[in-house]
């Protein structure tokens, strides 16, 4: 009967080597679930510093990309942000040697997040292809110059 309680102790004991690799465990995971504490801390402060002006010019972006219109795309317009702030936006469209090809420089006008102080002046430069904002005209000198270059090329190929 004695044999068998000290038996019974023996295998209901912990030995060293699965204590050490149970704390070996528990002090890489105490580490990686620090990191990512700080890691999230840090980025929490970063979004709080950031000014999010980069995010106002997407809004204007949108609303660029859905006008079919070019004249009232360069005109541009208002917008109300979604933290209710004010801002206008206007666009400079340069036409590319390709047809129906825009350079855009997209620009914004918003107030600071919070209120007060001077606007935010944000800038963007798309290229955008866009069929509506060229006229049949345009696309066909376009063309016409393009058929002229492959033109030139394919003579001075050997």
């Amino acid at each position: 009967m004695k044999k068998r309680i000290q038996q019974a102790r023996r295998r209901s004991a912990f030995t060293l080597i699965e204590v050490l690799v149970a704390l070996a465990i528990f002090a890489l995971a105490a580490v990686v679930l620090g990191a990512t504490y700080v890691n999230l801390l840090r980025t929490h402060a970063a979004l709080r510093e950031r000014d999010g002006s980069g995010d106002d010019i997407q809004w204007a972006r949108d609303l660029l990309l859905v006008e079919p219109d070019r004249q009232a795309a360069e005109r541009g317009g208002d917008i109300v942000l979604p933290d209710g702030r004010a801002a206008s936006w206007r666009a400079t469209i340069e036409p590319t040697e390709v047809s129906d090809l825009f350079q855009v420089t997209l620009e914004l006008d918003a107030p600071p997040p919070g209120g007060g102080g001077d606007l935010i002046k944000s800038r963007a430069t798309l290229r955008l292809l866009r069929p509506t904002w060229s006229t049949p005209a345009e696309r066909t000198e376009l063309r016409r110059k393009a058929e002229q270059r492959l033109k030139r090329a394919r003579e001075e190929l050997p």
